[in-house]
């Protein structure tokens, strides 16, 4: 019987962590450029002698979607929506990491950052000089127009880069990285709309499916548990009649 038993309590274990990371997914549905985990379930071996036959449930949710989420235009300046499967780039400790999430930060010195992750350019993070106004063009080049000057001035242009959803993952701050740990190679096809933002990629409804799929899931997981124990208990007392 503990065959049954080892596939209903993993079984369980996968809905609840299952169930975590589309609470995870709602949560962040108004976030701009969040990207909805994928929650894949695989078999495990179970390790130990005698165990050979048993498997367990093993839940894996380090795949991103890269569904484009909804656009919408603000106006503002420093606000850009990523076109395709492209991505910005922003510094991450030591290394770099990507994000869809265009609404870049200027501060007093002028650097450029994406919730509080220096933007990088082709020359490294982005610093502007003071200037009167600014524009991010289609190629993400940044373009600004200093005191006294009657022309755009280009300064640097925004490091964009292009992957398959396969070549990604997340990091512990949830941004996006490559899978194998590498940068991820500059790609002039990229385009970016200024003056837009890029919404969430989550689907309330689809979201909300899943949770109840895995409620009746777990549901039935929790009979089968039941099931095991009563013919554990039936057969406890075939032995001892």
């Amino acid at each position: 019987m503990d065959k049954l038993i080892f596939t209903a309590v993993s079984g369980a274990e996968r809905t609840l962590r299952g169930q975590q990371v589309h609470a995870n997914n709602l949560a962040n549905i108004e976030t701009a450029g969040f990207r909805a985990n994928l929650e894949v379930a695989a078999t495990q071996a179970l390790r130990g002698s005698g165990y050979d036959s048993r498997h367990m449930a093993k839940m894996e949710a380090d795949t991103i979607s890269t569904r484009s989420g909804a656009v919408r235009e603000t106006g503002r300046a420093l606000d850009v929506a990523v076109n395709g499967n492209g991505y910005l780039a922003v510094q991450y400790g030591e290394g770099e990491a990507y994000t869809r999430a265009g609404a870049i930060d200027i501060d007093a010195n002028g650097a450029l950052s994406v919730h509080g992750h220096p933007l990088i350019g082709e020359g490294g993070p982005i610093t502007l000089p003071p200037h009167q106004a600014v524009e991010i063009g289609l190629d993400g080049t940044i373009s600004v127009l200093t005191e006294g000057a009657t022309a755009m001035q280009a300064i640097d242009k925004l490091r964009l880069v292009n992957a398959e959803g396969a070549e990604l993952t997340k990091n512990e701050a949830g941004l996006i990285v490559s899978r194998r740990g590498d940068p991820l190679e500059a790609d002039a096809n990229v385009t970016v709309r200024g003056g837009a933002l890029e919404g969430s990629n989550v689907s309330a409804v689809e979201e909300m499916v899943a949770v109840m799929s895995l409620n009746r899931s777990f549901e039935i997981q929790m009979k089968l548990f039941k099931a095991s124990d009563s013919m554990n208990e039936v057969g406890n007392k075939l032995i001892g009649a």
